[in-house]
């Protein structure tokens, strides 16, 4: 039976579904250009560079003798490969003669010496018959190994067998749920299958296996992370429960392993659409970066927890108290998880990231946690989209921020100084220092010339100049408030290019 092309390689990397086996000799071979199949008494009549299937005699194993002399006939004839049709111990010494003679030395498992010819044969010879074999072959060993409780490494191994090709996920950001390669958690997908070669087995075979890699992998990530996110959940109601409430969350910490006694430094991380800040995210990311932070946490040494709470994504990192470096970690951290959540985000949106301080226990972790939320909105609405803020140690300082976050008191404030960005930029800001150097020193033109390093006369015109502009009367306690908390506010957190 004449092949187009094939070796003994293709074979072997198909051994599993054949049922056949290498045990001497090299692993490779030139291309097969017939299969037949002879007696183990008769291979002087097999043909010059042939595949021989040795049919073994009837009810009985070749004698050792016999396999000696079947091999130095095979090397005389220069066979491309001999297959033993049955299983039986090789003596040393055929195995020396194989691999002295560089012939290829198999053994089937199970199967008739003319039912291994036709499979072989369409083997080498390829075609839609062999390729849906292979196919069927593969899916059923993947859906065995499933079923088996086998996780996504195991299933891939045996599928990988079954098609004698080398399957594996690479990460692809770009990778959709619905394509037919897609590896997925849930309806997030976490990558693509890959094959080291592609061919019509692998191209028919490559979606079921997929599925099943997937369905395994949800599992293992859901036992995985099973305890991480029930914590999360924990972390969330700890955040927003009332004050009362606190004492309460021992015991519940305790079970879950949340270390509620160290201390905490909580990052808060919150997207923002460049154009349109009402905008929200895009349902998809939530899930991906969340996925993103737990896989990139779960090694580290630090106790860390995720949560997700609406579009944000919270973390904690927890610590014996007066570790180093704790803030500067966790801010570590929380770049790597802000820039992969822009990049999958794309477009025009961008993370911001807000830290807080080191605190200890229950209280403490709500603190750090609004420490956290309040400088990331301070920021965004400062501007600084997609920066990483952190929170300073002085309380008026974060009561400034908390006020400048809200909607409705940045639209007060603004308000107050809305006049002079009719100004520009630079003669605004000059402005703004102006006026909180002389409402900071109790309307001292003297000590605001000493800040500003200007002579009291120049001062005084620029006041007088702005209190026109603004519309202000400077000697009226309530208006004298509203300007100096304003201008604190615009230095604190500057306009937006």
């Amino acid at each position: 039976m004449l092949v187009e092309q094939g070796g003994i390689e293709q074979l072997i990397a198909q051994a599993d579904r054949i049922g056949i086996r290498h045990v001497a000799g090299p692993d490779h071979s030139p291309l097969i250009a017939h299969v037949e199949i002879a007696p183990i008494g008769e291979l002087d009549e097999a043909t010059v560079g042939a595949l021989v299937i040795v049919a073994a005699p009837e009810g009985r194993r070749p004698s050792a003798y016999q396999v000696d002399i079947a091999l130095r006939q095979a090397v005389a004839r220069r066979f491309a490969g001999i297959v033993f049709a049955g299983e039986f111990p090789l003596a040393e010494t055929a195995r020396q003669l194989a691999a002295r003679g560089a012939v290829p030395v198999l053994m089937s498992e199970t199967g008739t010496a003319s039912e291994l010819a036709v499979v072989i044969d369409r083997i080498l010879r390829g075609g839609a018959a062999d390729s849906l074999a292979r196919a069927e072959h593969a899916i059923e060993r993947a859906s065995a190994a499933a079923s088996g409780g086998a996780g996504s490494r195991e299933i891939l191994e045996a599928a990988s067998g079954a098609l004698g090709v080398e399957l594996s996920i690479v990460e692809d950001p770009t990778a959709n749920w619905m394509d037919p390669d897609a590896v997925c958690v849930g309806e997030l997908a976490v990558g693509r299958l890959v094959a080291e070669h592609t061919d019509a087995a692998v191209l028919v075979a490559l979606p079921v296996i997929a599925a099943a890699v997937s369905r395994a992998l949800q599992h293992e990530l859901g036992e995985r992370f099973a305890p991480t996110q029930s914590r999360a959940d924990l972390l969330i109601e700890l955040i927003y429960a009332e004050s009362s409430r606190l004492d309460g969350f021992g015991v519940e910490a305790a079970r879950l392993g949340f270390p509620l006694s160290l201390s905490h430094v909580v990052g808060w991380l919150r997207p923002t659409h460049r154009r349109d800040p009402e905008l929200r995210a895009p349902r998809s990311v939530g899930p991906a970066v969340e996925l993103f932070a737990l896989q990139l946490l779960h090694e580290r040494s630090e106790a860390w927890h995720v949560a997700h709470l609406h579009d944000d994504v919270i973390l904690v990192s927890s610590e014996q108290h007066g570790a180093g470096d704790h803030q500067r970690r966790l801010r570590e951290v929380g770049e790597r998880i802000r820039d992969y959540a822009t990049a999958t985000a794309g477009g025009e949106w961008v993370y911001t990231l807000g830290l807080g301080t080191p605190q200890v226990g229950a209280s403490g972790l709500r603190q750090s946690a609004a420490e956290a939320r309040i400088s990331a909105e301070a920021a965004i609405a400062g501007g600084r989209l997609g920066e990483a803020r952190a929170t300073d140690v002085t309380g008026l300082r974060r009561v400034l921020l908390e006020f400048y976050a809200s909607p409705l008191s940045r639209r007060l404030l603004d308000d107050v100084l809305a006049p002079l960005d009719a100004l520009g930029p630079e003669k605004s800001d000059i402005a703004v220092r102006t006026l909180a150097a002389y409402l900071g020193h109790r309307n001292s033109l003297v000590r605001a010339a000493a800040d500003l390093n200007l002579h009291p006369n120049a001062v005084n015109y620029r006041v007088r100049r702005l209190e026109q502009t603004l519309g202000l009367d400077l000697e009226d306690p309530d208006e004298r408030f509203a300007a100096e908390l304003a201008c604190r506010m615009r230095l604190l957190a500057p306009r937006g290019r």
